[in-house]
């Protein structure tokens, strides 16, 4: 029993600092999820504590799995897990029946699982967890009580440094798609041996008041009267990595190909939100567009999913001349977690990412045309025109 109990111990505590991690290096994607229960469940008034609550999970499962790992005062310890994962594994229960939000984003972007796998995870755990608590008595622990609060302390103040760093900067990991190094086009593609969605075919009859269902292998004789079909999809097929990146002007033209197969550098400057974004480092990205309009080797655009408006707006107050597309709020949020953020393409491939904290000075920019001087660009359409090589101004 002491192995099986020592063995419990670690492993609910490794998954817990794990998930509390994966969550608090990305404050911005745990503050998202949260806003997605809201509005699952009706409770969008609480979107203003989103983040808070946010950094308040990930902060406690992390210190909760190092109090674990720790072996820190395991007949506490040990009924703070029992109450949050049973918590936890009976919330999963109702997701996986009710799917209200696809994925529950207990481990962030670094493991997508479906509600019911998260619901028989949890299960295992709480498995774990019982023969733990049903052990509490027997831990023996190695520390003093002031070293299990200073190591609990350090604990917490370790897991808000890094939350900190990266609601300020990026995330210390990227597990999303769009990480750099990524080819964006390649992880749109769909092989062609890759399974496909199925559905199943309901047919409702009605006949003497009665209504039935059937399917198109077992129909009913002509005495029944049709009432209405359904198609229910019984599997997804295969989902590409990147689903929905698309890029059109203010016209409804669509240029995501022309911006993927570029083979100039580009500047994507990310603003889901333009009312909402931060503009202290509007004259370095400024700069950076300067010389992109002035070079042959690189463009500068701004994607957004601000209306018209506040485009028109943002280009009164701040003065910026670079061009804006549209592209979906999920997406960008996806993309990068800043508002704005800045990324470098070439070709389809995601050669670097900023955070609006850390938008880099032209001379800081690896790129020889920028810190060498560039040659005049005369080959960028005038507003109105396009062409199939060259972005819409």
């Amino acid at each position: 029993m002491k192995t099986l109990r020592n063995i419990s111990r670690l492993i609910v505590g490794v998954v817990l600092i794990f998930s509390g991690f994966v969550k608090g290096i990305d404050p911005l994607g745990s503050a998202y999820k949260f806003q997605d229960y809201f509005a699952a469940f009706g409770l969008e008034f609480l979107d203003p504590l989103a983040m808070t609550l946010g950094v308040l999970l990930s902060t406690f499962e992390f210190v909760l799995g190092a109090a674990l790992v720790l072996n820190i005062r395991m007949r506490v310890t040990s009924w703070v897990v029992l109450i949050f994962m049973g918590f936890f594994t009976l919330l999963t229960f109702y997701l996986a029946l009710a799917n209200p939000v696809h994925d529950c984003g207990c481990f962030g972007d670094a493991i997508v699982m479906t509600n019911w796998e998260t619901f028989w995870k949890n299960m295992v755990i709480m498995a774990l967890v019982a023969i733990m608590f049903l052990q509490r008595r027997h831990f023996k622990g190695i520390y003093s009580r002031v070293q299990q609060w200073g190591l609990l302390a350090s604990t917490t103040l370790i897991m808000l440094a890094f939350t900190f760093y990266s609601y300020h900067h990026l995330p210390v990991f990227d597990f999303r798609p769009y990480n750099a190094g990524t080819h964006i086009p390649s992880k749109m593609e769909i092989p062609e041996d890759a399974p496909q969605p199925e559905y199943k075919t309901i047919l409702k009859y009605k006949k003497d008041g009665e209504i039935r269902e059937f399917t198109v292998d077992s129909l009913p004789d002509s005495t029944w009267q049709w009432v209405e079909t359904e198609n229910i999809q019984i599997s997804e097929g295969y989902t590409p990595p990147i689903e929905g990146f698309n890029i059109t002007t203010p016209e409804g033209s669509d240029i995501t190909d022309i911006v993927l197969n570029q083979e100039d550098y580009t500047f994507l400057l990310i603003a889901y939100d333009l009312e909402k974004a931060n503009r202290s480092d509007l004259e370095e990205i400024k700069k950076l567009s300067g010389l992109c309009r002035n070079s042959n080797h690189c463009q500068f655009i701004a994607l957004t999913a601000s209306p018209e408006s506040d485009i028109h707006t943002f280009r009164e107050a701040t003065g910026v001349e670079f061009p804006f597309y549209h592209t979906d709020e999920i997406t960008l949020k996806t993309i990068i977690r800043a508002n704005p953020g800045l990324m470098l393409i070439k070709e389809g491939t995601i050669l670097e990412k900023w955070h609006h904290n850390d938008v880099p000075a032209p001379k800081e920019v690896k790129l020889d045309f920028l810190n060498t001087g560039s040659e005049q660009k005369d080959t960028m359409p005038q507003d109105g025109e396009e062409s199939e090589e060259e972005l819409p101004s």
